[in-house]
């Protein structure tokens, strides 16, 4: 598997608790803010790696889980589902318009597999590029 960026899934039943912690007692960088802005989720920098803290969507999830971004999701769910791996909740376009599927270890930990289509505002790099003079 191709895996493109990867994060930590913290499910929190009081996500503003969540942030405050992470963001001011840690003192952890905010990478990014999705969701309603009264209350959005949260994608901190850490390290070399990112730690999402959010609601539980719609369903019961445990916490943590493991957030793996794949080039095709549909793809590795026949390679996954082939080889005998536990899919709970198959390929799917999500209201947030990301493709997702959720697998779990060996251990039952969670693990979402994420395509980010083509279109999508995590595809756009907001930032402009100017490159320096050599």
């Amino acid at each position: 598997m191709e895996v493109l960026s990867g994060r930590v899934l913290v499910r929190s039943a009081d996500r503003a608790a969540s942030r405050r912690f992470y963001r001011d007692v840690l003192g952890l960088a905010v990478s990014r803010e999705f969701g309603p802005a009264e209350d959005p989720g949260v994608v901190f920098f850490l390290g070399a790696g990112f730690l999402e803290v959010s609601s539980h969507g719609g369903g019961a999830r445990e916490s943590p889980a493991l957030w793996l971004q794949v080039r095709d999701v549909r793809r590795e769910h026949e390679r996954l589902a082939g080889g005998g791996v536990r899919v709970s909740h198959p390929p799917r376009l999500e209201p947030w318009g990301l493709v997702e599927m959720w697998i779990e270890d060996p251990d039952g930990l969670p693990i979402v597999l994420v395509e980010i289509p083509e279109g999508h505002p995590l595809r756009r790099d907001p930032r402009s590029f100017t490159p320096h003079p050599t």
